[in-house]
């Protein structure tokens, strides 16, 4: 048994520590989404897919309390699937292996999905509690965030009936965020003719490293550095300057 599932709150850690189980990187959502599908129904809440591949689960008020606003809570199935080098891990097949650190959740040599596994196993944890008194509340868990929004941005219209939405994808306890700052995908391609190269011509190698990463959303505001854009800037003023040319690029994919 996985030492994450002793942790309060109980109900959290638990659906939290099943979630783990079950594999879920953007892009192949399949088993999560039959995941989620099973749960409602074991715990006795409507559950359904929608044509964006979200998950929506709705549990009727209690008993006088039909007229109150229904809430909505909101949160992403899909993780970034990030590994180690020496991991062998398969984010399509393998579950996530966590474990506790003092006060922090890990996983073994891979992201551990939190984001926003915790907002899923909150909304979880609301649906099969029979103890609580609320209005009516749904579910909504959505498909493929980490990659464009795009659960959210197909969201079928009128799919919703409650008035007031709580996106769960937070990592700020305590703390209720009505703004934050907006994205934007662009998709560009560049044409090119490729040279040959010539006897006296210099390889060179560039390493950029060292830098301190952090969430562009999380932590936008710290203006910390982009290894991919950094080395744009740098691979354009080489070419402009010196004449250089491009003969291999690699770098990091994740949003």
């Amino acid at each position: 048994m996985s030492e994450i599932r002793n942790l309060n709150p109980e109900c959290i850690w638990r659906n939290f520590d099943a979630l783990t189980q079950v594999p879920r990187p953007s892009g192949h959502l399949e088993k999560v989404q039959q995941f989620l599908l099973d749960f409602a129904a074991r715990v006795g809440v409507e559950g359904f897919k929608d044509a964006a591949g979200n998950i929506v689960m709705r549990k009727p008020a209690s008993a006088g309390m039909e007229n109150k606003k229904g809430v909505i809570l909101q949160a992403h199935m899909d993780m970034v699937p990030q590994k180690s080098k020496e991991s062998t891990h398969n984010f399509e097949t393998d579950p996530i292996e966590t474990y506790v650190d003092g006060e922090w959740v890990r996983a073994k040599g891979t992201t551990l999905g939190a984001d926003n596994g915790i907002g899923v196993a909150a909304i979880m944890a609301v649906m099969e509690d029979k103890t609580l008194v609320h209005g009516p509340v749904e579910g909504l868990i959505t498909a493929d965030e980490e990659t464009g929004m795009f659960g959210a941005n197909d969201l079928p219209c009128d799919e919703l009936q409650g008035d007031i939405l709580l996106n769960l994808d937070s990592e700020t306890w305590g703390k209720f965020v009505i703004g934050s700052a907006g994205g934007i995908d662009i998709t560009a391609t560049l044409a090119y003719k490729e040279v040959e190269t010539d006897k006296e011509d210099a390889a060179v190698k560039v390493l950029l490293k060292g830098l301190k990463g952090g969430h562009s959303g999380l932590e936008i505001n710290e203006g910390r550095g982009n290894a991919n854009k950094l080395m744009a800037r740098f691979v354009h003023e080489a070419i402009a300057e010196f004449g250089a040319r491009l003969a291999t690029w690699h770098g990091g994919t994740m949003r």
